[in-house]
């Protein structure tokens, strides 16, 4: 996890975080252009994360659910004004992405299968995001619509497909997905955090919702393949994870929605 020394700018910070920046070290940790995100070194930890006005409020909501399950982060605050800020202690360990873990990538791979089940069998009773599977969809066609496509995101089997091939696929087979799995919505190992190992929880959770668990699945596929490039791990995973629950045909309906962002 990027962690760079800083020394922050006050007039930058809503008065509320003051006292909390100023008695321990900051960090800038930010790993996207749509959002700031510092780190304060401070009674175990805080993220402070910003962005524009409104963008944070569903990552509260769902930090605060997930949090109530004891798998996501507690939610110290959160403020909107000019911007959205979203105040959160750090979950134990590190996230998946450690060397730790990525040596290990076969115990690794079975880690995260096991921890991705056990949330699947979660109950999504008072989810604050009842079907993101339709959001999902809607997203995409928004997406598709406006001309926005990368292939990059298809798996080997999948490549060659245009922009008109990969909505085709996902307007025919829609049908094919449920709403009815509490998932994290992108589930990629740097948003898993492990402590020597044992799950301590989630991270980002801003795509969650209950929604179809292949959007979970092809994730993890997905993020695995990048972040470990020296053996391919997909079959290990759909082997871990239970083939019985996967329809290899909605998985691809997935990976066609993906490539519209």
């Amino acid at each position: 996890m990027k962690r760079v020394l800083i020394q922050p700018d006050f007039m930058e910070f809503p008065a509320e975080f003051h006292s909390l920046l100023s008695n321990g070290k900051v960090y800038d940790s930010s790993c996207s252009s749509r959002a700031r995100v510092v780190f304060i070194d401070k009674d175990g930890g805080y993220f402070l994360k910003s962005s524009d006005a409104g963008t944070l409020k569903k990552e509260a909501e769902l930090s605060r659910f997930f949090c109530q399950k004891g798998i996501g982060p507690h939610v110290e605050a959160y403020l909107s004004g000019e911007k959205d800020w979203l105040l959160t202690r750090r979950v134990p360990g590190e996230d998946c992405t450690d060397a730790m873990y990525l040596n290990e990538p076969k115990r690794l791979c079975d880690t995260l299968a096991e921890i991705l089940v056990n949330l699947h069998a979660t109950s999504a009773e008072g989810c604050p995001v009842p079907n993101r599977t339709a959001e999902y969809l809607a997203y995409a066609e928004t997406q598709y619509r406006a001309g926005e496509f990368d292939p990059s995101y298809l798996p080997a089997r999948m490549q060659g497909m245009t922009a008109d091939d990969a909505w085709k696929m996902v307007a025919q087979g829609k049908s094919l997905l449920r709403a009815d799995t509490l998932l994290h919505g992108d589930y990629c190992l740097p948003n898993v955090m492990l402590d020597n190992w044992k799950f301590s929880g989630f991270i980002d959770v801003c795509h969650g919702g209950v929604g179809d668990r292949h959007i979970d699945i092809y994730w993890a596929v997905w993020s695995l393949a990048f972040n470990i490039k020296s053996e391919p791990l997909t079959e290990r995973f759909l082997d871990a994870y239970g083939r019985e629950k996967i329809n290899m045909d909605a998985l691809d309906v997935i990976a066609a929605a993906e490539t519209f962002g």
